[in-house]
């Protein structure tokens, strides 16, 4: 799964999140652990638009007091599909080796690589290049 970090640093980049089923993220308000990672689904946790924007609703989970938070207070952690479908046409292939993932993207007519033990961390850096260069 992406770190914390990387999702951060592609939101600080400029990555729009508009929320849909299965998407994951993690609250960043109200005392919450960075480390509580929520699935928005249909049934538990969802979207509800608003005048003043949106929020997303805690729908009978009762384990938790918090009814509902801010999309601004909540950061998207991207999947792997969801970032390859944002790098388009940069994106030029996924390779495993020696136990990395390495992700090549096209920046500029070059061919650029990114690795890491995780797939998806290996996406949010190649991402975090094509934004940067954006």
């Amino acid at each position: 799964m992406i770190t914390v970090e990387l999702a951060r640093d592609l939101h600080a980049a400029g990555l729009n999140w508009s929320p849909m089923p299965g998407d994951r993220f993690v609250v960043l308000a109200h005392g919450h652990a960075v480390e509580d990672v929520f699935y928005l689904a249909d049934m538990t946790v969802e979207v509800h638009q608003f005048v003043g924007g949106s929020v997303i609703g805690f729908n009978g989970v009762a384990e938790w007091a918090l009814d509902s938070v801010d999309l601004e207070e909540t950061l998207w952690l991207p999947r792997e599909d969801q970032m390859r479908a944002v790098l388009g046409d940069t994106f030029a292939g996924l390779a495993r080796t020696s136990g990395r993932y390495v992700v090549v993207v096209s920046l500029d007519g070059h061919r650029q690589q990114f690795d890491h033990v995780d797939a998806e961390c290996a996406y949010a850096e190649a991402l975090l290049a094509v934004l940067r260069t954006s």
